[in-house]
């Protein structure tokens, strides 16, 4: 059995081009994770692929839920999130499959919660200047007004409000009523991070260049940015109006 006090939660739709090269960039660091994925029912069966490394190589920590059917990424998030808090994990990441988060900045992201301290690290594009490659123009200036709209409206003074490249301490996710998260889509990065900031959580962005994916294709679509538009003003009145938990010491 190989131990780890971290887990990294990789939901995955139709990854078959890159779930295996993924699994076995982050196995190659020197800093040992172990891993979840979280598949919903993919029809390129990705989730195959996964359960023969598990067979074959790396039991124990390599681990696979099935979901039927494409749910939303905040609802898969959220059920990893639960399974990690199920068991002994310190440190609880998000990550995706395609290689636009590189693998080699995970110890990074650690180092910043196990070693400096902080309740939350995000994995930022925007925290010094644009880190992005291969992004279509139009995507890029999407993503970077959406994150500067976010700021303007909820008063959240972290630049990339949008990153899915993040770690979280244990207490963060076990002090935040996961059931009472609303939103599935691209909204859910947003109000994760921003539930934390109202209750009161640390929060460090840790420069990391996001490069496009190569393989697969993205799961973005106009319907996610017009949930996190709409889900922001909602944010905004709940910072408000809300009573958020209280830190556990």
């Amino acid at each position: 059995m190989h131990t780890s006090d971290s887990i990294i939660i990789i939901p995955t739709y139709n990854e078959k081009e890159n779930i295996e090269k993924i699994i076995r960039a982050i196995f190659s660091l020197e800093k040992r994770f172990h891993i979840l994925v979280i598949d919903d029912g993919s029809p390129d069966h990705t989730a195959d692929i996964v359960k023969r490394l598990i067979a074959s190589e790396f039991g124990g920590q390599l681990f696979i839920e099935e979901r039927q059917g494409k749910l939303g990424l905040g609802t898969a998030y959220i059920k990893g999130f639960k399974w990690a808090l199920e068991r002994d994990y310190e440190y609880i990441f998000e990550m995706d499959a395609d290689f636009s988060h590189d693998p080699k900045d995970l110890p990074r992201l650690y180092a910043a919660c196990a070693e400096e301290g902080y309740d939350l690290a995000i994995g930022s594009r925007y925290v010094s200047g644009v880190n992005v490659v291969n992004w279509p123009i139009g995507r890029v200036l999407m993503s970077y007004f959406a994150s500067k709209y976010v700021r303007l409206v909820t008063g959240f003074k972290v630049h990339d409000t949008t990153a899915g490249f993040k770690c979280y301490k244990r207490r963060v996710l076990s002090t935040i009523e996961l059931d009472k998260i609303r939103f599935k889509g691209y909204a859910f990065q947003i109000e994760m991070k921003f539930t934390a900031y109202k209750i009161g959580f640390s929060i460090k962005e840790v420069p990391v260049i996001f490069v496009n994916r190569r393989e697969g294709v993205s799961k973005m679509n106009g319907g996610i940015f017009g949930e996190a538009f709409f889900g922001v003003m909602r944010l905004r009145l709940d910072g408000w109006t809300r009573k958020y938990p209280k830190i556990e010491r």
